[in-house]
């Protein structure tokens, strides 16, 4: 039986990527002309760095109330923690949960649930390690506010992390978005906050595994405790 190897092995990759692709692959060639073995290494890098920017079809779940992870990666921390003020989602602390992604997750990030974007908020910071609590306050970041359509609002935060250097937002205020919608991209390697409404209680557990617009990390309304198995 034949199996397409699009889908497979070979992905779809992220605009911004293919300037970095092929400044890997140049160089590549480079360094196979002044020794083969650093040609070896500069074709594993260039794989590397293709599959850093892969950008996968995902089957987003359509069931009413669901909230979908915005990144690949593994949660790192599920806690109360207040917003950024940037967002304007008020002084109360919120349910926070965090999901980190390593340089060898697929990077791209998408809207956890439908709505509007009415905010978009950038703060420079440091570039500590994206794992870190403190993280949260101290690194650059990128944060976004989606608005449902009972105006129900959930915050979304891109952070950057010890190795990312750069944060792309590719929405504005004022574009809608469904769930699982890309909205942007980190490089290279970085964690995402989401902030839940009040009243919102989290599925996931420290430590599980998550797939970008397809794990379930809340269902919208649903306050009760439900602890997911780590994968």
């Amino acid at each position: 039986m034949s199996v397409s190897l699009v889908g497979t092995v070979v992905k779809p990759i992220h605009p911004d990527g293919r300037k970095f692709i092929a400044a890997f692959a140049i160089a590549t060639v480079i360094l196979w002309f002044i020794w083969t073995p650093l040609g070896l290494l500069g074709l594993v890098l260039t794989i590397w760095c293709y599959y850093f920017f892969r950008d996968p079809v995902r089957t987003v779940p359509m069931d009413e109330g669901l909230i979908v992870s915005p990144a690949d990666g593994i949660v790192s921390l599920v806690e109360p923690a207040v917003p950024p003020a940037e967002l304007g989602l008020g002084p109360d602390p919120l349910t926070r949960v965090s999901v980190f992604m390593s340089v060898f997750d697929c990077h791209v990030n998408r809207a956890p649930v439908a709505g509007e974007v009415t905010a978009v908020a950038y703060r420079p910071g440091k570039f500590l390690s994206a794992d870190l609590d403190k993280a949260s306050e101290d690194n650059e970041r990128n944060g976004i506010v989606l608005t449902m359509a009972d105006g129900t609002r959930l915050g979304v935060v891109q952070i950057a992390g010890l190795v990312a250097r750069r944060i792309l937002c590719e929405v504005d205020r004022g574009v809608r978005l469904d769930r699982g919608d890309r909205f942007g991209l980190i490089r290279f390697g970085s964690r995402l906050d989401v902030y839940l409404p009040d009243g919102t209680a989290p599925r996931v557990a420290v430590g599980q595994k998550m797939t970008s617009g397809e794990s379930i990390i809340a269902v919208l309304g649903d306050d009760r405790p439900a602890i997911a198995r780590v994968e």
